[in-house]
């Protein structure tokens, strides 16, 4: 083993550093691309697009129902009241569809959330469009405020037929402490 000085001590903590340096390494340069891969393996964890899609003129198609379940959780953090206007929505491919979600703001200060959604099975997340989302941008709330926050979404007439449920769930996250001077400002 190379020795860098006769201090057992500073041997000790260079090795800690280098074997902290190395775990982190790890995790960010081998767990992240692990972690997409199974879950795409698996089905689970639809990552949406963070893209607004734009809408080309196409045809319904009637002859298909897909049932699109709507969920809703807060993260840890965040304890704001958080839920979608319905759990559950029968749409046909290439229809143009509406809903709302509702967040209330139950502390005594202003705060900032930010929605982040996921799509199950997540091979239906290519398929699944969002034309207008309340995740595309932060959400401010007042103390003690309420807000409605819609959602526009377009299923893919390209969808594969084996799927009949899409499960949409967003996970509300306090950001308040992220924006910066402009909390402060209010």
């Amino acid at each position: 083993m190379l020795r860098t000085s006769n201090n057992p001590a500073i041997d000790t903590v260079i090795k800690l550093v280098v074997v902290s340096i190395a775990m982190f390494a790890f995790v960010f340069v081998v767990m992240v691309p692990l972690y997409n891969v199974l879950c795409d393996a698996l089905g689970i964890n639809g990552k949406t697009s963070g893209e607004v899609y734009t809408a080309i003129s196409t045809s319904v198609d009637t002859s298909r129902e897909i049932t699109v379940q709507f969920v809703a959780s807060n993260n840890a953090e965040m304890p704001w009241g958080f839920r979608p206007s319905v759990t559950m929505m029968k749409v046909n491919p290439g229809a143009a569809n509406d809903t709302v979600f509702f967040a209330e703001n139950v502390t005594s200060h202003y705060m900032v959330a930010q929605a982040i959604p996921s799509i199950s099975p997540s091979r239906a997340a290519e398929y699944f469009h969002k034309t207008e989302c309340f995740c595309f941008n932060q959400q401010p709330l007042d103390a003690n405020s309420k807000a409605e926050m819609p959602l526009q979404f377009i299923v893919d007439q390209e969808l594969p037929r084996d799927i009949k449920t899409i499960t949409l769930s967003y996970t509300l996250f306090d950001v308040t402490d992220r924006i910066g001077d402009t909390v402060a400002a209010r």
